[in-house]
């Protein structure tokens, strides 16, 4: 075939190729921005959240205390985790802490032990630290352990909840000692590098019983040592 004929069907073919290129191309286009969207609604979600539970603060609370709590998607659950404080003769104290998790996507924020830490493994980052203190030969650690929200896990979709916690405290007195504070965590790099600036050496170790490895802070020199319970008793009402 040849001439105008084989010109005009040349024609028709190259402007089907041209339509289907461009179907693929703004459905790739509709899809990447689809991806963005929800990385930065779930990016929007970490950051309330997170600003949520640094105002939790059990350490300077008494009593009965409501946090309020909002995010578009995402899961907030309870888990285990347990926080060990050793001298050299072993295990001084030993409490299941838990954890309150939130998740969005790739997203994730925890408190635990009064730290707020943002991602997971290595990568993630400590923005609220916990009620810890060091220096001068003393060392004082504050432990908000989290109690009656091991059931918690809600969910879904534009969820506005309520956090209710009252917290007690109990202090004591552990005496001198060579001491090494342990967090089981699933965020690893943001409690190393917190350790790490309050100069102390740190390693992982995994303990009996627990899910994850914990991160063990040995703070140099004997130090006189205080314990600081902060037992709130959490409840999550939607």
């Amino acid at each position: 075939m040849s001439g105008p004929e084989a010109r005009a069907q040349s024609h028709v073919v190259g402007v089907a190729l041209l339509l289907t290129i461009t179907t693929i191309s703004m459905g790739a286009l509709t899809a990447g921005v689809g991806t963005v969207v929800e990385s930065n609604a779930a990016a929007a979600d970490a950051d309330r959240v997170a600003d949520s539970l640094a105002g939790i603060e059990p350490s300077a609370s008494t009593g009965v205390q409501r946090h309020e709590l909002a995010f578009g998607q995402g899961r907030l659950t309870v888990e285990p985790r347990t926080v060990r404080l050793l001298d050299g003769d072993g295990v001084v104290a030993e409490r299941r802490a838990n954890a309150l998790v939130f998740e969005a996507g790739d997203r994730r924020v925890t408190f635990l032990a009064g730290g707020v830490a943002r991602g997971s493994g290595n990568a993630s980052v400590l923005e609220e630290s916990p009620p810890i203190a060091t220096g001068d030969g003393l060392l004082l650690v504050g432990l908000p352990v989290l109690k009656g929200g091991d059931t918690v896990s809600i969910g879904g979709e534009g969820v506005t909840a309520t956090l209710r916690t009252d917290t007690s405290h109990d202090r004591r007195a552990l005496g001198s000692g060579e001491y090494r504070l342990a967090v089981e965590t699933a965020a690893p790099g943001a409690w190393e590098r917190y350790f790490a600036a309050a100069n102390a050496s740190v390693r992982r170790r995994t303990f009996a019983g627990d899910r994850y490895q914990s991160v063990v802070a040995r703070f140099p020199g004997e130090r006189t040592g205080y314990l600081v319970l902060h037992e709130t008793e959490l409840e999550v009402a939607t």
